[in-house]
């Protein structure tokens, strides 16, 4: 597999909002719950039963014994139970509800409705794929390789009057960054799925490439690399290095942003983009904050004293 090398910088597109501010300047950034994704297809691959109904119950067990055997410990942790008898509950109690589950699916594998060659194998391919689903509760950063796309700019910067964060990878960061890889198919192997749970590093990279990094080919203009780490607002792993404002971006706006990152302690560097006259392309220019910041912030009275010693004649 050919390694594809990470861009300079990535960007963020965002609206300006109180959140994006936050983003700013207390450095964290919030990764999605990837279920309220823009393309319901996205992170929603399909599981192609490659195996006998015998080993996707094996497959299925152990996804359950671990879902609720992590779920059982956190809860354990929070009311403060450990020790070798909770432990013991906790697997015996794992194992009683993947036992319960694969008779339940055997049972319902019985009705005669079911109009395909294995209703076992396809109930079970169904249940394995809804567990590996549930496996995957991180969240995503969404980021693009490029600053200047009028697409992005319109779909996710608030029709070019929001602002792009620019970010480089720090080497801890390097590997929780991954690219996007578009159109292809949805399948996931259910062999490579057991393989993951065999401790197989190529098989999990391949089930967790179909599940977080696969999109339709229509996407492919937002060249998107993604950060994957615990869902929610979260410290910052990645270096704000450039704040780019969109050519409808108010001024203000521009203002705001400069005056919340002066004194930062790593300097950010300020653009804007640009029409390229004649053309439909977009241009990163850099953004002058010395002339910014004369006629900031204004007051509309300031010149009334100018006046006082006529309104005594």
């Amino acid at each position: 597999m050919v390694e594809v090398k990470q861009p300079s910088r990535l960007y963020k597109y965002r609206s300006f909002s109180h959140r994006t501010l936050t983003m700013l300047v207390e450095d964290v950034v919030h990764f999605a719950d990837p279920t309220t994704f823009n393309d319901p297809l996205d992170t929603k691959p399909t599981l192609h039963t490659d195996l006998d109904a015998n080993a996707l119950e094996l497959i299925l067990a152990q996804l359950i014994e671990q879902r609720t055997t992590a779920e059982m410990s956190a809860a354990a942790t929070t009311i403060k139970y450990r020790g070798p008898k909770t432990i013991d509950h906790i697997a015996r109690h794992s194992r009683k509800r993947a036992e319960q589950l694969l008779a339940d699916i055997r049972y319902n594998a019985t009705n005669p409705e079911y109009e395909v060659d294995d209703p076992a194998q396809f109930l079970l391919g169904q249940y394995v794929q809804d567990e590996l689903l549930r496996r995957y509760d991180k969240g995503v950063f969404s980021l693009a390789e490029r600053a200047n796309c009028p697409l992005m700019w319109s779909h996710y910067g608030d029709q070019h009057r929001g602002v792009c964060l620019g970010y480089s990878v720090p080497e801890a960061a390097a590997g929780d960054v991954r690219k996007i890889s578009y159109g292809g198919s949805r399948l996931v192997e259910a062999s490579d799925v057991s393989a993951m749970l065999k401790g197989d590093v190529g098989a999990r990279r391949k089930v967790d490439d179909a599940v977080l990094l696969k999109k339709a080919k229509p996407w492919a203009y937002e060249r998107e690399w993604r950060l994957i780490g615990p869902r929610g607002e979260q410290d910052s792993p990645l270096e704000l290095e450039e704040v780019v404002f969109g050519t409808r971006c108010a001024t203000s706006v521009k203002y705001a942003v400069v005056k919340a990152l002066e004194g930062r302690e790593r300097d950010v560097r300020f653009f804007e983009i640009r029409e390229q006259s004649g053309s439909f392309l977009l241009t990163k220019r850099s953004l002058d904050t010395d002339e910014l910041c004369v006629s900031f912030p204004r007051r509309c009275r300031s010149f009334d004293h100018i006046f006082y010693d006529l309104t005594e004649e």
